[in-house]
C-alpha cells in the first residue's frame, strides 16, 4: 500500500474513537468511585459522600483534587525507574483492553460507514487474555520496586493469584468459543443476535459463574483482594506510593472492572444486543447509539454486583483463596467444558 493510499479517513476515525472511549472509562472510574461509596453507604444505612456539592456530586473530583496535590514521595531505598514504571503499566493495560470490544454495530456520517470498534481482530479473546496478563506486572514491578517486605508479599500474593485464576478463566471461556467457533468479540456478539440465537448465559451459565468469580481475583476484589488487604499488609503492593502514581493503581482497578464488565457483557449477555427488540427495524444510527447505551447498561449492572459482593462478602485466607482455584474452579471449568463438547458432538450427530 502506498502512502497515498493509505486510509488516512479511518486513522482520524479510529484515533477519535479511541480517545472517546478512553475519557469515557475514566469519567466512569472517576464516578464508579463514588457509587461504590454511595452503595456502601446504602448496605451499611448511612448516607455516604454528601458534602460535596449537590448529592455529593462533586466528591470524585475533591477525591482527584486529593491525590494531585499531595506530596509526591519516592523512597530513597526504591528502583526509581521500575517504581515509576510500575502505576504506569498497570494503567495502560487497564485501558488496552478496549481496543477488540465491540460498543455497538455501526453508525453512518456523511455516507461514510464507521464501525464502533477500535479493532475488530479475530483471536481478540487472546488479545484480552494477553493484555491482561501485562497488568500483573504492573502490581508485581510495583511491589518490587518499593523495597518495601509487605509490599513484595503483596505483588507476589497478586501474581500467584491471577496465575491460578487465569486457569480456571480460560478453561471456562473455551466451552464459549465451542459454541460460538471464532475469537472475535464481533462474531462472538453477532452470533447472540442472530435471528433465532440466545444469548450465552442460557448455553452457559456455569462457565458464566466461573469467569464472573474469576473476574472478581483477577480484579482483586473482595472476597479475593488478598494483594491489598489493609489489616495485613498496611495497604498492599502500593503502600509506599502516593499523588498520582498511587491513583493511577487505584483508577487502573476500577478500570479492569469496567473492562471486565464488558467482556463479560459481550461473552455471555449479547454485548450490545437489546432483548426483545429487532435493531434491523430502527435506523442505523439509532439502533448504534441505543446498542451503546444497552451495552453501558449492562456493565452499570456488573459494577454494581462488584460493589454488592464488596460490602457484603468477608475476604478468604490465602490457602481458602489457592483452594478454590485449583480445587474447584479448574474442576468445575474442564466438566463444563467436557459437557459442551458432548452436546456438540451428540447435535452434530
Amino acid at each position: 500500500m502506498t502512502l497515498l493510499a493509505f486510509d488516512w479517513a479511518l486513522l482520524l476515525e479510529k484515533l477519535i474513537l479511541i480517545a472517546i472511549i478512553v475519557l469515557a472509562s475514566l469519567g466512569i472510574a472517576l464516578y464508579t468511585t463514588f457509587a461504590e461509596r454511595k452503595v456502601a453507604g446504602a448496605l451499611q444505612d448511612r448516607p455516604g459522600p454528601n458534602r460535596a456539592g449537590p448529592f455529593g456530586l462533586f466528591q470524585p473530583f475533591a477525591d482527584g483534587l486529593k491525590l494531585i496535590m499531595k506530596e509526591e514521595i519516592i523512597p530513597n531505598t526504591s528502583n526509581k525507574g521500575l517504581f515509576i514504571l510500575g502505576p504506569a503499566l498497570a494503567m495502560t493495560a487497564a485501558l488496552m483492553t478496549c481496543a477488540v470490544i465491540p460498543w455497538s454495530s455501526y453508525i453512518e456520517i456523511g455516507g461514510r460507514k464507521i464501525d464502533l470498534q477500535v479493532a475488530d481482530i479475530n483471536i481478540g479473546v487472546l488479545y484480552v487474555f494477553g493484555v491482561v496478563s501485562l497488568g500483573v506486572y504492573g502490581i508485581m514491578i510495583g511491589g518490587w520496586a518499593s523495597n518495601n517486605k509487605f509490599s513484595l508479599m503483596a505483588a507476589l500474593r497478586g501474581a500467584s493469584q491471577a496465575i491460578s485464576y487465569e486457569l480456571a478463566m480460560g478453561l471456562s471461556l473455551i466451552a464459549v468459543l465451542m459454541i460460538s467457533g471464532s475469537l472475535s468479540l464481533k462474531t462472538i456478539v453477532d452470533g447472540q443476535m442472530a435471528e433465532g440465537g440466545l444469548w450465552n448465559i442460557v448455553y452457559q451459565p456455569l462457565g458464566f459463574i466461573i469467569f464472573f468469580i474469576c473476574a472478581l481475583a483477577e480484579c482483586n476484589r473482595t472476597p479475593f483482594d488478598l494483594p491489598e488487604a489493609e489489616n495485613e499488609l498496611n495497604m498492599g503492593y502500593h503502600q509506599e506510593y502516593s499523588s498520582m502514581k498511587l491513583g493511577f493503581y487505584l483508577f487502573a482497578e476500577y478500570v479492569n472492572m469496567i473492562m471486565s464488565s464488558a467482556v463479560m457483557a459481550s461473552l455471555y449477555f449479547g454485548g450490545y444486543d437489546i432483548p426483545f427488540l429487532d435493531e434491523s427495524t430502527l435506523p442505523v444510527n439509532t439502533a448504534a447509539i441505543l446498542g451503546v447505551v444497552a451495552l453501558l447498561a449492562k456493565i452499570v449492572f456488573f459494577l454494581f454486583l462488584f460493589m454488592w459482593i464488596r460490602w457484603t462478602i468477608p475476604r478468604f485466607r490465602y490457602d481458602q483463596l489457592m483452594h478454590v482455584g485449583w480445587k474447584n474452579l479448574i474442576p468445575l471449568a474442564l466438566f463444563n467444558m467436557l459437557v459442551t463438547g458432548a452436546v456438540i458432538l451428540w447435535q452434530q450427530g
